[in-house]
């Protein structure tokens, strides 16, 4: 019995490997959009496909940052400013795609664009906070997606969304968490929609990485900013030790980053490229092998694992 299961377990992962090992002809071919290529993940997968010989449009937040990426990559790749915030940049780059399509359609959108700043405990905060965030994070990416989605659907393309393994542990206070919940569902919904049309949808979960996303001294003084401009009764009932141990635990995150963006963009990559997709893509160690077990979890055992090193409140029951 035992041995029946374990070469049909044995067969299983052979058969997917070999599916997964299928790649999509004439990539040479196929047009990829991509969000928040300044920096990061973006701007690392943005030289991948281009390397590959795909037609990479890559959206830049900055002028800057538009030129910094031509630098680094063939004549093929083109660029254009985009704040996914803004509904007028979002129409023009649309328009800017259409014209570079044509009846070929767009093959892949990858919606990486994102920022986790301001995040603090959520009694900190205020309802600009939240919105901030989530305009990026979220609002952004429905509106991108709306947008693009009839040049998708000419390609029978791939959309391709990166949330977090906080899309599935709220691990901190603020927009980041709540924003990457809502990735998760506008994808599983979209998925559904397009399968009807030959579009897979996926969901890129990374862990902890080092982008720019991040940055700890700015996350450091925006937490400093939020705790004074918190009201007094909010200061008296956190007391200073927890903006301490709080701004400890922020540092001591330094040591968590994992520095290799590729376990990320090479997930993005077969997303976009491979005859059979994965749903969802669970990106770096601490992700596959912590985070996400963890989020299966009864609920009272992942809050009793989240608390147990997380700063107090001086005054609690």
């Amino acid at each position: 019995m035992w041995l029946s299961l374990v070469v049909l377990v044995g067969l299983y992962y052979l058969l997917r490997w070999y599916r997964e090992r299928q790649v999509v002809s004439h990539l040479q071919d196929k047009y990829v959009f991509i969000t928040g290529c300044d920096t990061g993940f973006g701007n690392l997968l943005a030289r991948q496909l281009d390397m590959k010989g795909m037609r990479v449009l890559a959206a830049c937040l900055t002028e800057k940052g538009a030129k910094q990426l031509r630098v680094r990559t063939s004549e093929r790749l083109e660029t254009v400013t985009l704040d996914v915030t803004n509904t007028e940049s979002i129409a023009a780059a649309t328009q800017w795609v259409k014209e570079h399509v044509g009846e070929r359609g767009l093959w892949g959108l990858v919606n990486n664009a994102g920022i986790i700043i301001p995040t603090a405990a959520n009694e900190w905060l205020t309802k600009q906070d939240f919105v901030r965030v989530m305009e990026v994070n979220l609002l952004g990416v429905i509106e991108v997606t709306l947008s693009l989605l009839p040049l998708v659907r000419k390609a029978r393309g791939r959309v391709v969304n990166v949330a977090s393994i906080l899309g599935r542990l709220s691990l901190c206070g603020g927009g980041y968490c709540i924003s990457k919940y809502g990735v998760e569902a506008f994808s599983d919904s979209l998925r559904r929609d397009l399968f009807y049309f030959g579009v897979k949808v996926a969901i890129i979960e990374p862990g902890f990485f080092r982008t720019n996303i991040l940055p700890l001294e700015r996350f450091s003084q925006t937490l400093k900013n939020q705790w004074n401009q918190a009201s007094s009764e909010v200061k008296e009932t956190y007391g200073e030790k927890f903006l301490a141990s709080y701004m400890k635990k922020i540092k001591s995150l330094d040591n968590m980053y994992s520095e290799d963006l590729s376990l990320v963009t090479n997930c993005m990559e077969h997303a976009l490229t491979a005859c059979y997709p994965r749903t969802r893509y669970s990106a770096g160690w601490d992700a596959k092998f912590f985070y996400i077990p963890m989020s299966y979890l009864p609920t009272f055992l992942v809050d009793a694992i989240i608390s147990w090193n997380a700063p107090k409140p001086e005054k609690t029951l």
